[in-house]
Parts: structure tokens; sequence; C-alpha cells
């Protein structure tokens, strides 16, 4: 842990609140809440209207940063049984081959992104089947009156980012209704219930010896995040960490997926950030208990996202792996899914790491709400 993080800062419910001034916690908490409201809009809107013209040959979402994922987050929950592709665009471009045959969904939790826009446009120009998910009374839903596409009014909590499970439940919902995912009513209210769960645990209330978000967050401070999931599941959370990292605590990170970064990320373990390379040497393999206050050179951290389902190739990777990196000194944590339904590992998986990412910004002393940079950029291309 480095010296620039306060862990008494996170011991403390009113300096918490302070540090937290735009209520990022409150939106993170908010998850279980917005998967029952955003079903109810789902069905309201007619969702089940998707199936009148058959399954698509491919299902296309278009979104951008916290709106974007809900796409991944769809992908991984329908698995690799799928019996549609399900691809996320994020850019300004449709593919060339989508057409009348494919269901291309656009979602901004703004309903203004300008790169989703111009892919919704284009995907109505070529006569594609249209399902938009995003702010009401926005020029998202304006074009949806316009193409006559099936639109889903999503209420912000504060923060795209925050509202992931608002504008992800109609896209899953779309997918039952056409016959791609198994997602049942009492899977949305056992996931939701998780959540409330999840929140519970990662309460500011709740000191960090027993917090597993404040205790992990206070891990990594210092160190450079590696999170590795174990599955396309997990591998998919572990990006959502990675853009968590960045977005709440401004703090770098680097994601990947087994078994993939065992053949690149790997050799990071014996670089300039690994321990034992920043140190000139091998650290001692049974020390990897010893009190992290005692680093004087933090590196390289790797954090793994544990699905319950994994190849068995892959189980031994994981194993082997972290025995790689705790023998050259790099600090590993383990983050298991709970739950038995794709939905309810995912979401639990995305959970911690939501409220990792705000605990080491609070830690940092740094703001988790505001994005000025990508504000600043937005008004400079303006």
């Amino acid at each position: 842990m480095t010296d620039a993080a306060d862990p008494a800062a996170l011991d403390d419910p009113a300096a918490i609140e302070a540090a937290d001034p735009g209520g990022m916690l409150r939106q993170v908490a908010s998850s279980a809440a917005q998967i029952r409201e955003a079903a109810r809009a789902a069905v309201e809107a007619g969702i089940d209207r998707l199936a009148e013209d058959g399954r698509p040959r491919a299902i296309v979402v278009t979104g951008m940063g916290g709106s974007g994922i809900s796409g991944d987050v769809l992908a991984a929950v329908c698995g690799l049984g799928c019996a549609a592709p399900i691809v996320t665009v994020r850019g300004y471009r449709l593919p060339g081959w989508v057409g009348a045959a494919d269901l291309v969904i656009a979602v901004s939790c703004s309903g203004g992104t300008e790169e989703t826009l111009s892919v919704a446009v284009e995907a109505a120009r070529r006569g594609a089947r249209l399902l938009f998910v995003g702010c009401a009374d926005s020029p998202l839903s304006e074009m949806a009156a316009q193409s006559r596409a099936l639109f889903v009014p999503v209420r912000s909590v504060g923060q795209p980012r925050a509202t992931l499970w608002g504008l992800t439940v109609p896209l899953l919902l779309a997918a039952r209704t056409l016959g791609l995912a198994d997602v049942p009513d009492e899977v949305l209210e056992s996931t939701a219930t998780l959540l409330e769960d999840v929140s519970h645990r990662c309460r500011p209330g709740s000191e960090s010896f027993v917090n597993p978000a404040k205790r992990v967050a206070l891990e990594l401070a210092g160190d450079i995040p590696m999170v590795w999931g174990t599955s396309p599941l997990a591998g998919t959370a572990a990006y959502r960490f990675c853009c968590q990292l960045n977005e709440n605590a401004k703090y770098p990170g680097v994601h990947g997926e087994l078994p993939e970064a065992d053949h690149n990320q790997v050799m990071a373990f014996d670089g300039f950030f690994g321990r034992s390379g920043s140190s000139g040497g091998s650290a001692d393999p049974a020390d990897f208990f010893r009190d992290r206050a005692d680093d004087v050179d933090n590196g390289l951290h790797l954090v793994v996202l544990r699905d319950l389902d994994e190849h068995p190739q892959v189980l031994k990777r994981r194993e082997v792996s972290i025995g790689l990196a705790r023998d050259r000194g790099v600090a590993v944590t383990e983050i298991a899914a709970e739950g038995e339904h794709p939905l309810e590992r995912i979401a639990t998986l995305i959970a911690l790491g939501d409220y990792v990412t705000v605990y080491l910004a609070i830690a940092l002393g740094v703001d988790p709400t505001p994005v000025p940079a990508i504000q600043e950029l937005k008004a400079r291309i303006a």
C-alpha cells in the first residue's frame, strides 16, 4: 500500500460521505433496484414484440463507455452456446455485413452519445431491426419515434457507468424474448438479492477488516493492477473492473483473460514493474504474507476474478499463474463469483469491483464521481 492512501479514511463513515460528494457509493448501491425497475420498464415498453419477426441473424449492440459494457454483459450471459452472435460496436461505424436480418440495439444512458447516434442512423438506413435503450426525451428517443424503433426508457441513477443494470436488463429481456437467453424472472430477482447482499457487506459503515471492497482497495493502492478473468464471463468483469479503476479512481489498470493472458501478460511478472524486477532480486516465496505496508517498491498486483465455470485447463493455468506471480513477489488478490446462473456470477464480480474502485478513490483522496478529462475532451472536439 502506498503512503498516498489513507486507511483511516475508509473507517469513518462521515469522512467517506464527505469524500464522495457526488454520491457514487449510493449509485453503486442502487444496482438491485435498477434490475427490478428496468425489468418493469422493458415489459411496459413492449419488449415481447421483438419476437414477432423471429430470431435475428445477429445482435449488434452499439454504445460507449458505461453504456457499451451492456453489450459485453449480454454476450457473457448468453454464453458461447448462443444461437446468434452478439457483437458490441464502440465507434461511429456499423460493420458492413449488418442488414435487415440483424437486430441493432443502441444503448445510451444520456440518449445523446454521438457515436451511438451515428451507428443508429446507419442501422435505420440499412433497414435493420431496431431497439433503442436510454434516456427519455432525448435525441435517441426522438430517433426511435422517427424510425419506429422499440424504445425502452431508462432512468439514470447519476453516472452512466453506475446505471449498468438499468441499461443491461432490457437487453437481457430482449434476448430472452428471442430465445437466445435463459434469464427467467426468478433469476433476475435472485441476482438483485445477491447484489443487495454485496452492498450490505461493502457498506460504508462496515470496517475495513470485514469489508471485502475496502480491504482490496487498500491492497491495490500504489500498485499497478493486472485484472484477469478465468472465463469469458469473468473476462468481461475484468474489463469492467479496469474501466471503473479509470473513471472512479482515476487509476490505471490492465485487463486480461485466461488462457490468453498466459501467452503475453504473464511476462510482465519478470519486467520492470514486477517486484523482483524492480528490487533487483526474487522475493522470498515464504514471505508473500508479509505486511504490505513494508513494501517500498510498489509494482504489479495480480487480481484474479474467478468464475465457477472454468475450463479444466484454465483452472490449472490459474493455479500455476498465481504461483508464478507469488514466486516473483507479485501480490495476488483472488475474487470469486457468487451464485450459479451466469447473470448472478457476473453481477457479483462486477459489484465488488465497483465498490473496490470507489473506495480506492476515497483512500487516495480522489472524488470518484466527476470525469473532468472526458468532459474537457468532449468540449475540445465539439
